[in-house]
């Protein structure tokens, strides 16, 4: 089978006395081999041109040559030019004669994404007449009348349209878009993160701008305001230059600079991650930005026609276009480091020094993260990360420098498999003084152990000599759904939440110096944005758990004071069992006073001694809920914990039925703020990839017993511009962690009873 239209790249062609192409002489033919696959489609349906759909090369489905055509130019208003001879055409040639060998002696051998690439090669040649796409996509849309008149029945009635029910587990928000799982089904394994970018609504989204002889594109050129667009066509122009300001343009899909006169590219083309068929044919590169790496879901980097570096030139021909890919991607190098993320404090200076000076003020920190779990650091999801900084060998040892940095009392991290927890995690922060609690998600039941110890879960550190664990809690949303009676008769509980295993563990904890008691809540909530509702509803049964435990934990009698051996708070044995049956050996988990006494550093004086604070309710005990919410400030989410109620009518639960949640609503009394609102709308980004930016990781507090000193405030915007997602050598995991520092406000005692005077008679 031959092809119309040739290909210089193959140095062997038997002469055909139909072309009077005069540039075409003596260039090889491509042909396929009898009884192999065709690798590149049905042939051209004319030598003419070749149509481009949303970066797709289509062919008219007519006009299958079954022999070798004549060749001749199309006579029409689109008319082709013949192709020049390019300037490095002869020098390849006779580089691949001498590679292969003469045409009598072998056979060369051109791998199927070689053939691909130079097919397209001449399609891109073919198309240098002015704005050439754009005539040609104009004349294939134009309608063709009808030469046959449908007969129809007059009298057929037809039914009325039905409307699709909002309620129904079918009913997704999504239309069914692709890596969306199942709205009826829940997926037991966490299903990939979405890579897709939706670019800015526009009535057309294809530019074509080439065969017009522009000689400059300034920087300041109104094209880089096109946003929306995905095709953008520059070929067979007269640019040496590119400026970098074209990255701004990030939902490109296909990008033709060919036929130009560049010799350089702005290695900021390698922010344009959505990129899937990049054209560099005849120009003049010897090579190609190490920054390309990060174009992982290139299928075609066109460079036919350039004085390329032969070794990475042959890269694309023996392996294709990956292969080069993935060799920039791990041996780009590595920019400098970010500078330190800052401190902001929301306290005055007056009232910082005040506080340093007032020994009766205690603080309390927090450092939230989910660290990415090694089962889903693959390259698949992260193709823009090289492969040895996706490698957990790697990065265990940046998370652990992140979590232990800024010596933080309680550490919350997300995404820990039972490996990294027993085998990293709880080896080297005890070393540092703290001391864990983790639970898996309930996956982990069903699997052997190998598979096992890759199934991650929440894990909350605190410092040892600080504080003492009095009670632990796994919040299992699945579970405790189960157990509510207004449930049970909800088909979309069964549907929806019922299929998710995310988890959140409830700490309850005790300052062992002040008695001051605390409740730590680590959540990680379901990611889908397709399911708003099922995250509403595992935000509202965290929050339910949350009052009850610490409603619990105020009952709790206050701890004895120092230098006295009476009882204290009281540790869990066999006669005190948390309410879920739960044998939480926090004796384990907690520090208690050395043996010695004589040994001990001796308290302060009698005199300074205070005692600890009593609390008559679970309110008035300091509560912190924090972890990876999945859900951005506009959520229901976000509302519902802010101001404590959220209406069952609310557009988050998507008019699906879930009890007394959307009959009656949601609400709390817990009074919570989150630690970063005081600095919207300035709002750190906490998960950072080329498909999504944005803050969706939270610190939650109770604002009437806890207020913010400051707060961990986000990496460096110049440094952002420049990156084009994480996990990246600096960054090891896709979110960023993100911490707080608080002050307790003291309970308020309650008023004393005025004594009135004994009255007498007179």
């Amino acid at each position: 089978m031959y092809y119309p239209q040739q290909s210089p790249g193959i140095p062997h062609k038997l002469a055909n006395h139909h072309d009077s192409n005069p540039w075409r002489h003596g260039l090889p033919m491509l042909v396929q081999q009898q009884g192999q696959p065709s690798v590149v489609g049905p042939p051209p349906q004319s030598p003419g041109y070749a149509l481009y759909t949303n970066g797709a090369l289509h062919q008219h489905p007519t006009h299958h040559l079954q022999h070798p055509p004549l060749q001749h130019h199309h006579q029409s208003s689109l008319s082709h030019y013949p192709s020049p001879p390019n300037q490095h055409t002869l020098q390849q040639q006779q580089h691949l004669l001498a590679a292969q060998g003469s045409p009598a002696s072998a056979t060369p051998v051109v791998s199927p994404q070689w053939q691909q690439q130079l097919m397209k090669c001449e399609v891109s040649r073919a198309s240098r007449s002015p704005h050439h796409r754009a005539r040609a996509n104009a004349m294939a849309s134009r309608t063709v009348a009808k030469s046959a008149i449908p007969i129809t029945n007059p009298n057929l009635v037809k039914p009325a349209p039905v409307e699709p029910r909002t309620d129904s587990p079918d009913a997704s928000p999504t239309g069914g878009k692709v890596n969306h799982p199942s709205s009826t089904v829940g997926p037991i394994a966490e299903a990939p993160r979405l890579t897709a970018i939706k670019p800015p609504e526009n009535t057309w989204t294809s530019l074509d701008m080439g065969g017009i002889n522009i000689k400059n594109l300034p920087a300041s050129s109104g094209l880089f305001s096109f946003t929306f667009l995905i095709n953008l066509y520059l070929n067979h122009n007269a640019l040496s230059h590119v400026p970098p300001e074209i990255s701004k343009l990030r939902h490109l899909e296909l990008l033709d600079l060919s036929g130009n006169n560049l010799s350089t590219l702005p290695a900021e083309l390698g922010m344009l991650t959505q990129l899937r068929e990049f054209y560099l044919y005849d120009n003049h590169l010897v090579n190609i930005p190490p920054h390309f790496g990060s174009l992982h879901q290139l299928q075609t980097l066109g460079i036919e026609g350039n004085p390329l570096d032969p070794t990475l030139k042959s890269m694309v021909q023996k392996d294709g276009t990956q292969a080069l890919i993935s060799y920039l991607r791990d041996n780009c190098p590595i920019e400098n480091e970010p500078p330190p993320r800052p401190w902001k404090y929301l306290i005055s200076p007056q009232e910082q020094e005040m506080l340093a000076q007032d020994p009766n003020v205690e603080t309390a920190s927090v450092l939230c993260y989910n660290i990415l779990c090694e089962k889903y650091a693959t390259e698949r999801l992260y193709g823009y990360t090289p492969s040895w900084a996706l490698a957990w060998t790697y990065r265990k040892g940046r998370i652990l420098d992140e979590v232990t940095k800024h010596e933080t009392d309680f550490v919350c991290l997300q995404e820990v498999d039972i490996a990294a927890y027993e085998d990293f995690f709880t080896v080297n922060l005890a070393q540092l003084g703290y001391e864990g609690v983790y639970w898996p998600k309930s996956r982990y039941k069903t699997m052997n152990e190998s598979d096992r110890r890759q199934v991650d879960g929440c894990a909350t550190f605190y410092k040892a000599d600080k504080y003492k664990l009095v009670e632990k809690r796994l919040v299992e949303f699945s579970a405790i759904a189960m157990q509510r009676q207004d449930f049970k008769k909800t088909d979309d509980m069964f549907n929806r939440v019922l299929g998710k295993d995310h988890i959140a563990i409830v700490c309850l904890l005790e300052n062992i110096h002040t008695g001051t008691r605390f409740v730590i809540a680590n959540a990680h909530i379901h990611w889908d944005p397709a399911y708003r509702d099922v995250k509403l509803v595992q935000v509202a049964l965290l929050v339910d758990e949350v009052e009850k435990l610490a409603d619990h934990f105020a009952k709790y009698p206050p701890p004895a004071p120092p230098g006295l051996h009476g009882p204290a708070t009281p540790a869990l044995d066999a006669s005190s069992t948390p309410a879920n049956g739960i044998d939480d050996d926090s004796d384990a988990a907690s520090t208690s006073a050395p043996e010695d006494p004589s040994a001990e550093p001796q308290p302060p004086a009698p005199a300074a001694y205070r005692p600890p604070p009593t609390y008559t309710d679970g309110l008035k005990i300091p509560v912190i809920i924090c972890g990876d919410f999945n859900s951005v400030p506009e959520s229901g989410v976000y509302e519902f914990l802010s101001n404590g109620t959220v209406p069952g009518s609310h557009e988050d639960f998507m008019a699906h039925k879930y009890g007394r949640y959307t009959s009656e609503g949601i609400r709390h009394r817990l009074g919570l703020k989150s630690a970063y609102a005081p600095v919207a709308p300035d709002l750190p980004v906490t998960n950072y990839t080329p498909s999504f930016q944005g803050h969706i990781d939270y610190v939650w507090y109770s604002s009437g017993n806890l207020a913010v000193n400051r707060v961990l405030m986000e990496v460096d915007r110049a440094y952002l511009e420049k990156v084009v997602g994480f996990p990246h050598p600096h960054f090891p995991s896709d979110h960023v962690y993100i911490a707080a520092e608080f002050r307790i406000k003291p309970p308020r005692e309650p008023a004393p009873t005025r004594s009135q005077p004994p009255t007498t008679n007179q």
